[in-house]
């Protein structure tokens, strides 16, 4: 392991580069790490990197799914629950069963198991991707909470498809009846292993003197925890850590200290950031040993691209009638939450907007990798190097031809803005506004009982009473929080000065610093 030491800390520190530079450039950082990880592939002499394939779901799905579920807001979650579970099951099947057929018919000694197995793989939009895209444009919080639902949630029906594939390849048949009450085990005992799980780990943090360095290292293995009980009991992990992960996210306020919750965001957003920033990395230095395991299997090159271009455009393309087709349903079933019913040409350009977002991505990484490198006889698996590199090419051409050009055409088109909404600018300043007045009230009913007659309290009392009479002292300009940002910065450099002094003790003078840190990084987030 020693030998690759220098080799994993040059790629984490390509990841940083690359990141930095997707930021510059105004592009979704997955992009650059896929082409960075293929260029540094020929570079000579760098260690051949192997990932275990029984490992790969363990180590990094957990994380990454507990980290969506975490983040999502649930209250969204349930107001759009009818298309975020269509997105996430239906065309997710539909999408599979398309690619099996296709896969099964033009790629030769391909079976219809095999079909499915590709299928399973590559349906699935990357949550990761799409999320990279939002941070450079402007959508409404209901397109944004589908696509982030619909991420997170097919994920799990495209590895129950893969895991059903899996099983009709080594056992040679399909029995529907087993596989339905399977399936429903799967979802019932995943979504019940982490509720259950989930509540349990809520109670050690609430009646364990926990602290924040506890509580993170709770919240690092719980993710790993729910999919390996939800695994051994042949249930959905996935599904386990999703659900353990959106129940402990909506209760967060009853048993994370706001400390906790401060230093797990900052963790949480670190070690994500790496987790995926290795994977896309992963999905091109593994491109040469998977074109050598092609060229042994004597698979003509050009027609493994063939395929994997062809498989790109049925996954686009059933996408795209799926939004259609969802869109008509709304439009039968429910009119009245149909978007922008009164402007015909939106509405019906929408879903073709919608359907362009299906970039593939980690998921559909990990579920490559994890095909075992053996077969049911003991020999090798059938056809895996050409699903490995059909999987390449569909997560490559997704993240060049939609990512690229995806934010431009939210852009220019303004198809996901929503005039109705509130803008969040407003949003912050309505919640500030009636904390304001809470606050004020609050205050005022103390004072009147005699409780709070501290003149620092009085002070504060006067000063959100000040708040409150001029509103515009609730924000802050640009002008003057970049004022304000420069004065604590002299603040750091006087305070770093006074170390100086032999006398002072430097944990004195760090504990000031960090309170100018805390101070900075308050009114950057105001």
């Amino acid at each position: 392991m020693h030998e690759h030491l220098p080799f994993l800390l040059a790629l984490v520190a390509a990841i940083v580069f690359l990141e930095m530079l997707a930021t510059r450039l105004r592009i979704a950082y997955p992009v650059l790490l896929v082409v960075g990880g293929l260029l540094l592939s020929f570079l000579p002499g760098l260690p051949h990197m192997r990932v275990d394939p029984n490992l790969i779901f363990f180590i990094f799905l957990p994380p990454l799914l507990f980290e969506a579920a975490w983040s999502i807001s649930l209250k969204e979650m349930k107001k759009w629950w009818r298309i975020i579970g269509s997105f996430a099951f239906l065309v997710v099947f539909f999408s599979a069963g398309a690619v099996a057929v296709l896969a099964n018919h033009f790629i030769p000694g391909f079976s219809l198991a095999l079909g499915f197995l590709l299928g399973g793989i590559v349906s699935p939009p990357d949550a990761v991707s799409t999320g990279a895209i939002m941070r450079f444009v402007r959508i409404s919080r209901n397109t944004s909470t589908i696509l982030e639902g619909e991420s997170l949630l097919n994920d799990a029906s495209s590895l129950i498809i893969f895991r059903f594939a899996l099983v009709a390849i080594g056992t040679g048949q399909f029995v529907f009846g087993a596989a339905l009450a399977s399936f429903s085990w799967m979802l019932v005992g995943g979504v019940g292993i982490g509720l259950l799980f989930g509540w349990i780990f809520m109670q050690v943090h609430k009646r364990l003197p926990t602290n924040a360095s506890s509580d993170i290292a709770l919240t690092l293995i719980e993710p790993y925890f729910f999919y390996w009980i939800a695994e051994q009991a042949h249930s959905s992990g996935v599904l386990a850590v999703v659900t353990g992960g959106l129940f402990l996210s909506n209760r967060r306020m009853e048993f994370l200290s706001g400390e906790s919750r401060i230093r797990e965001s900052n963790f949480w957003e670190a070690f994500i950031f790496l987790l995926n920033g290795i994977v896309f990395m992963l999905i091109g230095l593994q491109l040469p040993d998977i074109v050598a395991g092609l060229r042994a299997q004597g698979v003509p090159l050009s027609s493994a691209i063939g395929w994997g271009v062809l498989v790109t455009a049925v996954l686009i393309a059933t996408r795209i009638v799926s939004c259609y087709a969802a869109l008509g349903a709304t439009l039968l079933f429910r009119p009245s939450v149909a978007p922008s019913r009164d402007n015909p040409r939106r509405m019906w350009r929408l879903p073709l907007l919608l359907g362009w977002t299906g970039m593939r991505g980690v998921v559909s990484l990990a579920a490559a990798l994890a095909i075992p490198a053996t077969g049911p006889t003991g020999g090798p698996f059938p056809q895996r190097n050409l699903i490995l590199f059909i999987t390449f090419v569909v997560i490559l051409l997704t993240l060049l031809l939609q990512g690229l050009t995806l934010p431009t055409l939210i852009r220019r088109t303004k198809l996901f803005h929503n005039e109705d909404e509130i803008p969040e600018e407003e949003a912050r300043r309505k919640v500030h506004s009636k904390v304001a007045h809470f606050t004020v009230s609050l205050l005022r009913e103390k004072q009147e009982q005699g409780q709070w007659s501290d003149p620092h309290l009085q002070r504060v009392l006067r000063q959100w009473e000040t708040k409150l009479a001029l509103p515009e002292n609730l924000a802050m300009s640009a002008k003057v929080k970049q004022c304000y940002i420069e004065l604590l910065e002299r603040q750091r450099i006087f305070v770093a000065s006074l170390n100086r002094h032999p006398d002072l003790d430097e944990r004195v003078i760090r504990w000031q610093i960090y309170q100018i840190d805390l101070e900075e990084e308050r009114i950057r987030l105001l």
